[in-house]
């Protein structure tokens, strides 16, 4: 009996001592990964990684328009803006690397339309230079609707899609600012109904008594939407400045193409691309406004197809 109790002693002492022992081994293992964890933020804080705020220069404008920045409500509204997409590195990042290929094309266009060329940033805020669709089916990099892109002229059907040609659509966007701006006499208000519309922002102007943007109360995204322009241009025409070293090297090129135009029915689009000396793939990157892998061209109509320089 005694010798019984005696080895349950012994069989307790033992077993707790391996508990405490494993015990001990855990703890030093998180101190351990807890000082990793230290020393790698001290590293970080010593390799430039410590968030601080950019400064707001002493001017900025949009499309010749000044912002007011003695306004405090204006300072702090396009402060948020160029904090926000400063430190939203690797979307900001992608968004200059896919402008270098596409701001040349946009400004062509609006240089065309009598267009300022700040507009060629309302795209990179819309769609980040991807020919996305919205929940409201807004599509494009110019997010256009179906029924404005009808009204300024695109072909939007089954087969095709002109709001994904980077070209028409921004032709259909320039119309509608060049209305917008007979309307409201003010490029900075002509961008903002591009987000609200003409006749929503109008409704905001009469019923509040004053005509400038700065001074207008707005729902927040429309109230936004001239402010996030204004930090794009000015992050991407000074990337240093926010902390963007990139070199001229890592900007995606423009593709070189070649145009062929089709003034028949294009029953097989891969057989119509192995015929060229391309693949089905690189004419739809190319074409993104070809809905089908088919063409149907009626009489008297034609269209322009990308294909890669030779």
């Amino acid at each position: 009996m005694i010798t019984n109790r005696i080895l349950s002693a012994w069989l307790i002492l033992l077993t707790t001592t391996l508990i405490v022992y494993v015990f001990y081994q855990e703890s030093k293992s998180t101190e351990a990964k807890q000082s990793q964890v230290v020393a790698s933020t001290s590293d970080f804080a010593g390799n430039g990684f410590v968030a601080k705020p950019f400064r707001i220069p002493d001017s900025l404008s949009f499309a010749g328009e000044h912002l007011p920045l003695h306004i405090s409500d204006v300072r702090e509204r396009i402060d948020r803006e160029l904090q926000i997409n400063s430190y939203l590195h690797s979307s900001t990042l992608f968004i200059m690397k896919r402008a270098n290929r596409w701001l040349p094309v946009i400004d062509s266009v609006l240089q065309a339309e009598g267009i300022p060329s700040d507009f060629k940033y309302l795209p990179l805020i819309e769609s980040a230079l991807l020919n996305v669709v919205s929940p409201k089916e807004a599509a494009g990099f110019w997010q256009i609707v179906k029924p404005a892109g009808k009204e300024y002229g695109l072909e939007i059907t089954k087969e095709v899609d002109e709001r994904y040609d980077v070209v028409k659509a921004s032709r259909a966007a320039c119309a509608y600012l060049k209305e917008a701006h007979r309307k409201f006499n003010n490029w900075t208000l002509a961008a903002a109904s591009y987000n609200r519309g003409m006749s929503g922002l109008q409704k905001a102007i009469e019923n509040q008594k004053v005509n400038s943007y700065y001074d207008l109360f707005l729902n927040d995204e429309t109230a936004r939407y001239v402010f996030r322009m204004v930090a794009m241009k000015e992050i991407i025409e000074n990337p240093e400045r926010y902390g963007f070293d990139i070199k001229k090297e890592e900007l995606y090129k423009p593709e070189l193409v070649r145009y062929l135009e089709v003034k028949e029915t294009i029953k097989d689009l891969p057989h119509f691309a192995l015929k060229h000396n391309t693949n089905y793939k690189t004419i739809k990157r190319l074409n993104p406004w070809l809905k089908e892998d088919y063409l149907p061209v009626k009489k008297g109509k034609s269209y322009r197809i990308a294909l890669p320089a030779i």
